[in-house]
């Protein structure tokens, strides 16, 4: 997130990760990265040790879920993936602190279609590890009656609340037709074979480092069809890749109603969701 989180400062986040981590780290610094969760890199004596998340609960996961889903990362053991340490998750704030090892390393500017897809056929070979979920549709089917629903009420609680009720307003027959697209092929789903996979392994995810290139952001590890990964590189049943096409469309639709129907007070953050919300809309993304 660009923003730094309003439940809890930096002091508190380093007191927290000295002790649940015993790792000696003197410094925090906030990192405006990422979207969904708020990140700090932890160094000692300016030396980056430890990069620092504070997800919240509820949506995706519980406290319980989370620490699981850390763990059976952790034990796929691969050396592309940079996993969690122990204690996985721990609680503040209502919210869900974990940290992982620092890596030097920058985001590919490219995907690399080869390098990703060998990751890919490794993660999706293995025996899944304990504890780890299952995928279920993450879209609910009244999903466009509750948006037709909300999108009669003004969206006034904030700057941008009336632009995203407009861009929903004008997509309402749409979103109706990709819901029931999305669980028709969902039950399709439900046959196919089932592997371990990460969800969001693009770019955003990935780190070129000098021991090559990693995979970071685990909390999306999950049993399902392969083309919840495939579908980055391009291969795959195309109505599984379908399928997961829409379920990532659907979310952002939801997640963007959710939020701008909500005070907010014009953030990046909140820019950056009602473009997001837009761009899956099939709308320019500058309102």
């Amino acid at each position: 997130m660009y923003e730094r989180p309003d439940v809890v400062d930096d002091t508190t986040v380093l007191a927290a990760v000295r002790e649940w981590w015993k790792v000696d780290v003197d410094a925090i610094t906030y990192l405006p990265v990422g979207f969904g969760g708020h990140h700090w890199c932890a160094s000692w004596r300016g030396e980056p040790r430890l990069f620092v998340t504070l997800e919240g609960l509820g949506f995706r996961h519980d406290l319980t879920s989370l620490g699981a889903t850390y763990g059976a990362a952790a034990a796929l053991g691969f050396a592309f993936a940079n996993a969690n340490l122990e204690p996985w998750v721990v609680p503040l704030v209502g919210h869900a602190l974990s940290v992982t090892p620092w890596l030097d390393g920058v985001r590919p500017a490219i995907l690399d279609v080869v390098a990703t897809t060998a990751m890919l056929d490794s993660l999706h070979a293995v025996t899944p590890p304990p504890g780890l979920r299952r995928w279920a549709p993450l879209v609910d089917s009244d999903l466009a009656d509750r948006l037709t629903d909300a999108v009669r009420r003004p969206w006034g609680a904030g700057p941008f609340g009336e632009r995203a009720r407009a861009a929903i307003a004008g997509r309402l027959d749409e979103i109706e037709g990709w819901v029931a697209e999305y669980h028709r092929l969902a039950d399709v789903a439900r046959s196919r074979p089932w592997v371990t996979t990460h969800g969001q392994p693009g770019i955003h995810n990935q780190l070129l480092t000098s021991d090559g290139l990693r995979l970071v952001d685990w909390e999306s590890l999950m049993l399902a069809p392969a083309e919840r990964d495939l579908r980055t590189v391009g291969v795959g049943n195309d109505t599984m890749v379908d399928m997961f096409a829409l379920e990532w469309r659907l979310d952002e639709v939801n997640i963007g109603a959710t939020w701008l129907q909500a005070p907010h007070g014009g953030t990046a953050d909140d820019r950056e969701t009602l473009e997001n919300l837009r761009e899956e809309l099939g709308l320019p993304r500058r309102a």
